[in-house]
């Protein structure tokens, strides 16, 4: 029964958009975990923040965003999404409510300060590509 569903699933989304789907999700979950690790030791302190319970708070945090997100409106997932993150984060690492926000606060700026570097390193070698297609056609 379960194969059946899979290979319609399959055949109605497409087998690339499928892996797309799955490499964006494992990529997003490595990145998020190693986000709330970082903030997790700079926070609550090396001995509470484990990187399994970074990667718990994440991947349960993504799994329980995405379904708030599906079946209620914006706002109401979006608030209940922070509060469920809020409460990972305080279950995980063993904290109170001023710690946890504490965290995700800085795993916000961890995440900015990570998108920003990789939006620099990739966008140095597309200039460099850039200017010198350029010279080329020159």
């Amino acid at each position: 029964m379960l194969t059946v569903f899979t290979t319609k699933l399959v055949a109605q989304i497409g087998t690339e958009a499928l892996i797309g789907q799955l490499f964006s999700f494992i990529v997003g979950l490595i990145v998020l975990t190693l986000v709330f690790y970082i903030a997790g030791r700079v926070v609550v302190g090396g001995k509470r923040a484990l990187l399994r319970d970074a990667f718990v708070i994440s991947l349960l945090g993504t799994i329980v965003a995405s379904i708030l997100g599906l079946f209620l409106s914006q706002w109401i997932g979006l608030i209940l999404s922070l509060v469920v993150w809020l409460l990972l984060i305080r279950h995980y690492y063993e904290t109170g409510w001023l710690g946890s926000l504490a965290v995700a606060i800085m795993a916000v700026i961890i995440y900015i300060v990570i998108l920003i570097l990789l939006f620099l390193l990739l966008a140095i070698p597309l200039l460099l590509f850039e200017g010198l297609a350029l010279f080329l056609i020159f």
